[in-house]
């Protein structure tokens, strides 16, 4: 058996994954402060829907002993004396797109809270290069007292979770590892062998392993931002961007990337981490934030091409009913975190439209409460709509027979891309 013992803090979409996989090599404990989530954890029932039933339960432990398996605490005194600490909280950017490192100033204070000599700290959380090191590091050391890389050490693994992704699980994707000395670096790197059957990548240091996640999901970005302002242009000019991108896609070399909204934790997110970063030093990265803006104004845009194609069909547009398939940020997924859906919906309302906001895979208070809008899992049968508008590609929506749903002069766009017959879509 494995004397390591692991600490996960933050058990959402990143953490509780990760903590399953650790528990069937390791004793984990699974740490956070949501007292709600742990009871629900403990129970075997996972409401983000990333871990099915029978897995968790399959490695929970009914209390604490040195067994491999896991336990869900959101006592501190439970995760004293583990030597491995991951943390995995989100790191969000706020209302004006600067990152906010709170989730990570937090939990390093709980962590350096139970801090001992020869322990090891592991981020996983998207950030900027210099983050573990220059912002995370120095909270530990004043909270535990013990010095960096004498009293403990660090290191860095950052998480590729897909949410919603099934065929893509954390063991399946190849993992980047790095620690704060080249010994550290090789512990981590083989604690994270032990259960990733994809594989790992030592990088050289912490801050080249930060660079390379927040990249990745920039480099997306931008070549999303590249689709979309071509879909804004073919749109113009009366040709089917996606006819053309299927055209396109027949050369070996050239990138398969669609048009839409890009939303969620990651793509939406990273790249304002960076560019934070480069404008610290002294750059002013135009290309990233030129993406971003293209990305962040879909929602505007969408909403003005479903009032355009309204207005054509002569439809009364205040008090015109609307229904929205879809709210998450992606299909058959439950997270809404930094949804694109949510601009379209606003912008459409601005014009005093009658919005009926359909999700079989949100939950209705999570949306209320995030975006103060009011959802349902269930559709009328009875209900008539001037227009529907597909911004989820969720497979509930696949099988429904949208005419059935709609007036005679109605319309129906399709932000996805994805139904035999529309109006209008990017």
């Amino acid at each position: 058996m494995n004397k390591d013992k692991i600490a996960i803090i933050g058990l959402g979409y990143v953490g509780l994954p990760l903590a399953r996989l650790f528990a069937t090599k390791y004793n984990v404990v699974g740490f956070d402060i949501n007292q709600n989530r742990i009871n629900e954890l403990s129970n075997g029932n996972d409401s983000t829907l990333e871990v099915e039933s029978v897995v968790l339960k399959s490695v929970l432990k009914s209390e604490q002993n040195n067994a491999n398996g896991l336990i869900c605490s959101a006592n501190l005194n439970d995760i004293k004396d583990c030597n491995y600490y991951v943390i995995t909280v989100p790191t969000p950017i706020d209302k004006n797109n600067r990152p906010d490192l709170t989730p990570l100033y937090k939990s390093s204070e709980t962590v350096g809270k139970v801090l001992k000599k020869g322990d090891i700290v592991i981020y996983e959380s998207t950030v900027y290069p210099g983050v573990t090191e220059d912002e995370c590091i120095p909270v530990l050391e004043k909270v535990s007292g013990l010095k960096f890389n004498k009293d403990f050490y660090a290191g860095y693994s950052p998480e590729r979770i897909n949410p919603g992704d099934k065929l893509h699980t954390v063991d399946k994707i190849l993992k980047v590892t790095a620690g704060s000395t080249p010994e550290i670096g090789k512990k981590v790197d083989a604690l994270y062998a032990n259960v990733i059957t994809a594989g790992t990548h030592l990088a050289p240091t912490i801050k080249v392993a930060e660079a390379a996640k927040v990249i990745e999901n920039s480099q997306r970005d931008i070549n999303i931002a590249f689709v979309n302002e071509l879909a804004k242009i073919f749109n113009l000019m009366d040709i089917d961007t996606h006819s053309v991108l299927e055209a396109a896609g027949t050369k070996w070399n050239f990138l398969p990337f669609k048009p839409g909204l890009v939303g969620g934790h990651c793509i939406g997110v990273d790249p304002y981490y960076l560019a934070q970063k480069a404008q610290e030093v002294g750059y002013h990265p135009e290309i990233i934030l030129a993406g971003r803006r293209v990305n962040d104004g879909m929602g505007q845009y969408v909403a003005s091409e479903i009032i355009k194609l309204m207005i054509k069909k002569d439809i009364h547009i205040k008090g015109s009913k609307i229904l929205a398939l879809g709210i998450t940020f992606k299909e058959n997924c439950p997270d809404v975190r930094n949804t694109k859906a949510v601009d379209v919906i606003n912008q459409l309302q601005s014009y005093g439209t009658d919005i009926t906001i359909y999700d079989p895979w949100a939950s209705p208070e999570e949306v209320k409460h995030e975006y103060n809008l009011e959802t349902t899992q269930k559709l009328m049968n009875d209900n008539k709509f001037n227009a529907i508008v597909l911004t989820v590609a969720h497979k509930e929506f696949l099988d429904l027979n949208l005419e059935n749903y709609l007036n005679p002069n109605g319309i129906i766009y399709d932000v996805k891309g994805i139904l035999k017959k529309s109006d209008g879509c990017l």
